[in-house]
């Protein structure tokens, strides 16, 4: 009896040892759990906010085998800074993966006097006759970006997209309206970066673009370069709100048909955020 009761009385000591190990093992062990900084979680994200751009433009246009003049819509045509409504749209169907969409409708409207003659579309424009001109500049983008390095407080990802430019400009005096227009499908590449300063502040840089091969100086070649650089803060009072600011630099250059344009919006912008 003294034998067995010794042998219950060992087995039970190595069975409360091995449940004291487990539990040890298991208060020291905690798997990995995801803790998204605030804001990262969500499926839709809309952004509409209003850009203040500071614009320089060059155009010109052949016509009737009539070169065109280099115009500056700035100092030839009276154009001045305006501000401009953005959308922006993100669709997440994945934590790494985004399907992107933004819309910029950019217009101007000027009345001046020329200071000098100019040649657009062949027709001549002569000094110190008044001249309405309008810029109407349509920026769609549409794009997929992978997240390839992702954690809770940052992520580093790479864009492809499609950015379709509409722009169409004219010119009208007492004596002729004449008009230009330049569509075209461009596909671009690029980069994203974000990173936390605090749980709910972050930093985010993209930067996407593409040349197109062509001289620019060749008035019977094809040429066209597109860049965009954006850098914006995020502040994010709930992961399904935040409001962002930023600066954005947008540049669509093109020699198409003799044709030729040169296009730069720079400036500051300021957008809400909800998400669902």
């Amino acid at each position: 009896m003294t034998a067995q009761r010794s042998f219950a009385f060992a087995l039970a000591g190595a069975a409360a040892l091995v449940c004291a190990s487990a539990g040890l093992a298991s208060a020291q062990y905690r798997p990995y759990q995801s803790d998204p900084a605030t804001g990262e979680k969500y499926n839709v994200e809309f952004a509409t906010g209003l850009w203040y751009p500071t614009v320089s433009a060059v155009v010109s246009s052949e016509g009737f085998g009539i070169l065109g003049s280099d115009v500056d819509l700035v100092n030839d045509l009276g154009i001045v800074d305006e501000d401009f409504t953005d959308f922006r749209l993100v669709v997440r169907p994945g934590r790494k993966h985004k399907l992107r969409f933004q819309f910029t409708p950019i217009k101007y409207e000027a009345e001046a006097t020329l200071q000098r003659e100019i040649v657009f579309n062949g027709i001549a424009f002569p000094i110190r006759l008044p001249v309405t001109s309008t810029l109407d500049w349509k920026a769609w983008r549409f794009g997929y970006e992978y997240d390839f390095f992702y954690r809770d407080r940052g992520f580093i990802g790479v864009i492809l997209e499609a950015k379709y430019t509409d722009v169409s400009v004219s010119l009208a005096n007492p004596l002729s309206t004449e008009f230009t227009e330049a569509k075209a499908p461009i596909p671009a590449l690029g980069v994203i970066a974000r990173g936390y300063l605090a749980r709910n502040i972050a930093v985010t840089g993209e930067f996407t673009g593409i040349k197109m091969p062509g001289d620019f100086t060749d008035a019977e070649d094809e040429a066209g370069e597109y860049w965009e650089l954006d850098v914006y803060g995020t502040l994010n009072f709930r992961h399904n709100f935040g409001v962002s600011g930023g600066y954005r630099s947008l540049r669509a250059k093109y020699r198409i048909d003799e044709d030729f344009g040169d296009l730069k919006l720079d400036g500051y912008y300021f957008n809400g955020v909800v998400r669902f």
